[in-house]
């Protein structure tokens, strides 16, 4: 156990830097056909045995491995086109979602409830993550995840990324939290209920259950923990929601960009460039923001962004710190807010639920 952990250790340390192309190793892409895919998987071995991996390992994970042209094509598939707020809203927060996500909620009650103690997340947002994940642990993904990674490592667009995913997933399988044969996940790699990308896996993963594997794919207890901690080492604070939906006042286009002036919040830039600068909510009271009902904003010394949907003509909603969280776990405007929307959605119908 000593011998593995000290793998795992090391493979993180190199994989945070960058994994480049060794001194004169032909570039993934630049070859074609078996031959080609197979003196660079040669390179590939070579490395992962220099950080330590089994033969045993590399024998289980890479027999009969090949490129899926499959993956190739879902890679370089382009979206026609980016569907609005509304329309992604509803098609996640359908009323079978949520009356999926109570029934699961009240299945695993105890074990939501301890892992939210242990890691300070409330159950909810943990469901809600899980739900629009893989809908419940329902769809986790039917690619193996090394064929994946390989393909996409040896196409070579995004050739440094894929690699390191790559070697951390051997890492994971050398570690024995799962067989080679079982690790399935998307096309892109992500794996099991929490759809974690294999270092995120080395990172983040946690056995709650101390059966001595981290098992995301048919585990609910390690499943909600390590998405739990997931959010915690990325800033969550259990003392704040993640963030509220609310109306603007009236003359709001014309003062727009008294706030909207270009001072992006740190984070995920993609998704932060549409919120507008961080403001305590007594700012955003005197602004004339209001609650969603009209109600006086919350008296607290908190800071939060705004953002309003659809290029502003869809709904508004202050977003907090643990918005940022949940960001950092897909770096999606249009997720960050479906999971924190469902997240309120399950804890109304809890709470009515357990209405006598």
């Amino acid at each position: 156990m000593r011998r593995i952990c000290a793998v795992v250790g090391l493979l993180l340390i190199a994989l945070s830097a960058a994994c480049g192309q060794a001194a004169g190793e032909t570039a993934p892409g630049d070859q074609v056909g078996d031959a080609g895919f197979r003196a660079w998987l040669d390179g590939v071995v070579a490395q992962a045995r220099a950080l330590g991996i089994s033969e045993r390992t590399l024998e289980s994970a890479f027999a009969d491995v090949a490129p899926i042209a499959r993956i190739i094509e879902l890679d370089r598939r382009q979206p026609e086109f980016t569907i609005g707020f509304r329309e992604y809203i509803a098609q996640r927060l359908t009323p079978d979602r949520v009356e999926r996500g109570l029934a699961q909620w009240a299945a695993y009650a105890p074990a939501l409830q301890k892992v939210s103690a242990h890691y300070g997340v409330e159950p909810a947002v943990i469901v809600a993550i899980w739900g629009l994940e893989t809908n419940y642990g329902s769809h986790v993904g039917g690619f193996g995840v090394v064929p994946a990674l390989a393909t996409l490592a040896f196409d070579g667009r995004r050739s440094a990324y894929f690699r390191r995913e790559l070697l951390a997933a051997l890492a994971i399988i050398e570690r024995g939290d799962i067989a080679a044969a079982d690790m399935k996940g998307s096309w892109a790699g992500a794996m099991g209920q929490s759809q974690f990308m294999p270092t995120s896996f080395l990172a983040y993963a946690q056995d709650f259950d101390g059966d001595g594997r981290h098992d995301i794919w048919s585990t609910p207890v390690d499943v909600f923990a390590s998405i739990a901690h997931y959010l915690g080492r990325h800033g969550w604070r259990s003392d704040m929601i993640w963030g509220r939906p609310v109306r603007l006042p009236e003359d709001f286009a014309a003062r727009r960009a008294a706030v909207f002036d270009g001072e992006t919040p740190a984070g995920c830039a993609r998704a932060m460039q549409d919120h507008s600068r961080m403001m305590a909510l007594a700012d955003w009271q005197s602004f004339g923001l209001r609650r969603s009902n009209g109600a006086a904003l919350p008296a607290r010394a908190i800071e939060a962004s705004l953002i309003v949907t659809d290029a502003g003509e869809g709904p508004a909603y202050l977003t907090y710190a643990n918005y940022r969280a949940i960001l950092s776990y897909n770096c999606s405007n249009h997720y960050a807010l479906s999971v924190g929307l469902l997240a309120d959605r399950l804890k109304r119908g809890r709470a009515k639920r357990k209405t006598p």
